[in-house]
């Protein structure tokens, strides 16, 4: 599942982060790059220890949190701090596969990476190339979204990110465990919950939820107590 989840940021929290980036000290983002990926990646990242990295991954971190619709989508059981990337100068991330697991660097705990996000927080318009781009069993997909806006997918995929070729591009990424391991499952769970959100609008009723409302509710419960890891 690729999903776009829009407004992670509102315009004025991005106006904000940029600016607070444009006085930032980056580092080569290969430092953080497992054993494959290290040869392929050419960008600059914002050091972890730092106390500007820590307010902007503890507000994008929130802001994760408390999005609905990537609630519903990811189930997630952890969400690691972004990793905040700049991309200039023709740098690129070539194809590669995120690791199955990644230790969270605060408290050490191993997390596994059931999916990938990836927040834009540059304007599309201010920077050529840039893509990111995903392949999977449906073909090649080509994403820059506006800034803000994020781009869920799973984990398993590869994926890259095509040569910035003028201006730069801003980013944060992270990587979700969700309660359902199961890609197939967590799917279905979304799109039951989306559809009870609908009928829920449509079936509106003064003394509580219609009865086809709960019942659904019910089975979305149930499967969510059948497949969930808790």
């Amino acid at each position: 599942m690729l999903l776009h989840i829009p407004q992670v940021l509102d315009a004025k929290r991005v106006l904000q982060l940029q600016s607070q980036l444009a006085e930032a000290d980056w580092q080569d983002g290969a430092r953080s790059a497992g054993a494959q990926a290290t040869a392929v990646k050419q960008n600059q990242q914002l050091p972890t220890h730092s106390a500007l990295y820590a307010d902007i991954a503890d507000q994008i971190l929130q802001a994760l949190q408390q999005h609905p619709l990537l609630q519903s989508a990811a189930l997630p059981q952890q969400i690691l701090p972004p990793l905040l990337n700049r991309y200039q100068n023709h740098a690129h991330y070539g194809n590669h596969v995120d690791n199955a697991l990644q230790r969270h660097h605060l408290t050490g705990q191993m997390v596994r990476t059931d999916l990938s996000v990836t927040l834009f927080l540059s304007d599309p318009d201010s920077y050529q190339g840039g893509e990111l781009v995903i392949d999977d069993l449906y073909g090649t997909h080509e994403i820059k979204l506006a800034a803000g806006d994020a781009i869920v997918y799973p984990s398993t995929r590869l994926h890259r990110v095509e040569p910035v070729t003028a201006g730069q591009r801003l980013a944060a990424v992270t990587w979700i465990q969700s309660l359902v391991k199961d890609n197939w499952q967590r799917e279905m769970l979304f799109q039951l919950d989306m559809t009870i959100i609908k009928l829920r609008q449509q079936l509106q009723q003064p003394t509580g939820d219609h009865p086809e409302v709960l019942a659904l509710t019910q089975h979305y419960h149930n499967l969510l107590r059948q497949w969930s890891g808790v």
